[in-house]
């Protein structure tokens, strides 16, 4: 029997299912420290780190559909130099006070 193929929005809305939250966060984590930019490798690095292994499913999908976002967008928002988008700006003020936090030390 042939199985019709899957698109890959659907693959991607199936990873969830699919994969375990421990797996999750690994790869979420791995993503956070390879964004391209060395500055936003650092911050959501260091957010991940701290964070995800205590955030809720919901918070999971935010932070993954962030993960989604251009690197250059981040800095911005993460700066303060552009307001995040509506469905970012609270997980953005979050990660823009850790990384403020974490620069004093």
């Amino acid at each position: 029997m042939l199985m019709d193929p899957i698109s890959k929005d659907d693959a991607k809305s199936m990873r969830g299912y699919m994969e375990s939250k421990g797996n999750r966060i690994k790869r979420m984590k791995m993503r956070a420290m390879r964004r391209g930019i060395k500055e936003m490798d650092i911050v959501m690095a260091r957010y991940a780190d701290d964070h995800l292994d205590t955030m809720s499913d919901a918070e999971l999908d935010g932070f993954d559909a962030l993960l989604h976002e251009n690197d250059q967008d981040l800095l911005t928002w993460v700066t303060g130099q552009v307001a995040a988008p509506d469905q970012h700006a609270a997980l953005i003020a979050r990660i823009a006070a850790h990384a403020e936090a974490s620069a004093r030390g």
